[in-house]
């Protein structure tokens, strides 16, 4: 269903027509966009609250800057939603987030405007910057500005960059969209420090005063060059932590309105003329100008389809019940574990609803931590309560595990740390695309000595695991665990049974059967089921094998199926290079067997955005695929 845009938007199809515009008409293009993106997102879903608070801005960015020779660096990526309306992707928005549609976040490939490719958070400065640094080299006249929000200040990498930019001499200006949010509100003492600036009235009004003193040619004259003085001066007296970011020789503009669209536009014009690094400190609200995404900032950061009038999110009601999702088991388990046992904590980057570790954080918010978008700080800080006899769960998305992978490996595994790795968005994301896939964790986990790692089938194994790691038994062994699932729901309705202990290293058997052995591990075991139910009605019955660990491999069990099978098919839902294939193949290498095996999984390329379905295909291991590749091995001709 194509939406029909406001009449001043409909003339608007790249920045050089809205730079045509007289400057009264900036606020009707800005309610225009911002209804426009309200009414594609109810009908087609996608991120909703982190763009609604930046229309202004980004209407004013693209307004005041010559983009795309002006180089725009959008942090956390789905803020951008207004800025692909913008810029020559209007007519296909409604496409955002679908199988072959426009990404959902900024892609370098997709479009010249988007010059760097984000889905993580906290790359836009060092990004900038480079480029700043580029342009300076080239001897370029050019505007680059990061913009940066939703909690990714908190991210190590920004201050990194900031660090780097207050010495570098370059054109860069660094926006602060400061909105108090993640997709859980911020949390730590940045937090709290930007809230002291954007609320003290003595600050402010003095503020102002200074702006007008320095102008925008404030390294003209002697007396402008005193006035800067007088205002770090007046900064550091009334508001004793206001020099954070000139203290990096940053030059510290705001805080300003984010949703004064003209007044923005006006001091964008002016800091175009002051050269050197800066920041301007935006206050925004996400959610603007839709009422119930600013009352519940969480629940509208990416809701689904929802009725733009009521505010009525649709939830499909099922006709049976329905399997719960693999993160709400995790988040119900670990408290029903951490009631059992005080050494229990919870650690989460910046996702406690994502990971549902919020359910332990309402009911211990003393033992279930959100340290901020900062992982690596997550993987450390696990570490240091786990020398202290804690029982650590460190729930992070598998994408986001890659930004701490050298934590583990010092911090943890070298240390000898019994951590528990819990790593949600394992396999395909689905809509969040490439930057969010999980498909390296078995991979790079696996490489690790004193790692072990596990993948549940089902949300009784993933339950029955996460009960095994908790005992004090498992610390003997010296190593960290890596728990990987997938986003969704899983397969049993009735998942609250009775904990049981799993045998570290120890597969099973899940079906009989002959000619050929499939091996699945996590989740993707699933698949199998459905292929199984298939080729059973072709007269095939391969034999199923539910691997459990990718590390240790269960060797005796190995041994057992490669002297009774010729033929192995194994699937995963992660990448074939150094995944759990290889590891298979290594275990056959090494031990002499000479089996035929196909590999199913996801080859060394990089995969777009859609359904998790649509994705298994692309990849060639759903069900049907597995149903082929047996049928291949067995050179069976199917009659039509």
């Amino acid at each position: 269903m194509l939406i029909e845009p406001g009449k001043l938007l409909q003339k608007i199809d790249s920045p050089a027509d809205l730079r045509k515009l007289h400057p009264s008409q900036l606020y009707e293009v800005c309610q225009d966009l911002r209804q426009y993106i309200i009414d594609t997102v109810s009908i087609h879903g996608g991120h909703f609250g982190a763009s609604l608070g930046v229309v202004e801005l980004t209407v004013a960015l693209h307004y005041v800057m010559n983009t795309p020779d002006d180089q725009l660096v959008w942090d956390v990526g789905h803020q951008a939603y207004g800025h692909k309306i913008l810029t020559e992707r209007k007519e296909v928005f409604h496409t955002n987030r679908k199988y072959g549609g426009i990404s959902g976040f900024p892609k370098r490939k997709e479009s010249p405007y988007d010059t760097f490719g984000v889905g993580h958070s906290s790359t836009s400065i060092s990004a900038a910057l480079g480029m700043a640094l580029a342009s300076k080299e080239k001897g370029e006249n050019r505007q680059h500005v990061a913009i940066i929000g939703d909690g990714a200040m908190t991210g190590g990498l920004a201050f990194e960059g900031m660090n780097h930019a207050g010495v570098s001499d370059t054109n860069l200006l660094i926006i602060l969209n400061d909105n108090c949010m993640s997709i859980d509100p911020n949390v730590g003492a940045l937090k709290d420090y930007l809230t002291d600036i954007t609320t003290s009235k003595m600050y402010n009004r003095f503020r102002d005063e200074v702006w007008k003193i320095l102008g925008k040619f404030n390294n003209i004259t002697r007396f402008q060059k005193i006035a800067s003085s007088v205002e770090s001066a007046v900064k550091g007296s009334i508001l004793k932590q206001s020099n954070l970011f000139e203290s990096l020789n940053l030059r510290y503009f705001g805080p300003v309105d984010g949703h004064d669209v003209n007044h923005l536009a006006s001091v964008l014009e002016d800091l175009k003329d002051i050269p050197g690094p800066k920041l301007l400190h935006c206050v925004t609200v996400k959610g603007k100008g839709y009422a119930l995404a600013e009352q519940d900032q969480t629940k509208w950061h990416a809701p689904g389809l929802f009725d733009k009038i009521t505010g009525e999110i649709y939830k499909k009601i099922p006709e049976k019940p329905q399997a719960p999702k693999y993160q709400d088991v995790f988040g119900h388990t670990i408290l029903e574990l951490a009631e059992q046992n005080p050494k229990i904590m919870g650690i989460t980057p910046a996702m406690p609803s994502g990971s549902s570790l919020n359910i332990m954080m309402k009911a211990m918010p003393k033992r279930a931590l959100d340290v901020g978008i900062a992982e690596q700080h997550a993987v450390t800080v696990s570490a240091g309560l786990a020398t202290q006899g804690m029982t650590v769960f460190c729930n992070i998305y598998s994408t986001f595990m890659q930004r701490g992978y050298d934590q583990v490996v010092h911090d943890v595994c070298i240390q000898e740390l019994p951590v528990i790795f819990c790593l949600d968005r394992a396999g395909f994301a689905g809509a969040d695309g490439p930057t969010h896939h999980g498909a390296y964790d078995i991979a790079y986990m696996r490489a690790i000595p004193n790692m072990i790692v596990f993948a549940p089938m089902n949300e009784r194994e993933l339950r029955n695991i996460m009960f095994t790691v908790s005992k004090d038994e498992f610390k003997d062994l010296k190593k960290a665990i890596t728990i990987r699932y997938p986003r969704g729901q899983g397969v049993m309705p009735e998942w609250r049974l009775p904990f049981e202990e799993i045998e570290i290293g120890r597969g099973r058997k899940v079906k009989e059967g002959e000619d050929v052995a499939i091996l699945s591990i996590g989740h993707a075991g699933n698949l199998v089921s459905t292929a199984l139910e298939g080729l059973g009605q072709k007269g095939l019955k391969p034999a199923h094998y539910d691997m459990r660990f990718v590390k240790p491999l269960d060797e005796e069990l190995l041994h057992d199926i490669f002297k009774n099978f010729k033929k192995v098919v194994t699937i995963e839902d992660g990448c074939l290079m150094g995944g759990f294939g290889s590891a298979i193949l290594e275990f056959m290498a090494d031990h002499g067997y000479t089996a035929q095996i196909k590999r199913l999984g996801m080859a060394d390329e990089i995969y777009e955005h859609g359904s998790q379905m649509e994705l298994y295909k692309e990849a060639g291991f759903a069900p049907k695929d597995i149903m082929d590749a047996v049928e291949s091995m067995m050179s069976v001709k199917v009659l039509k």
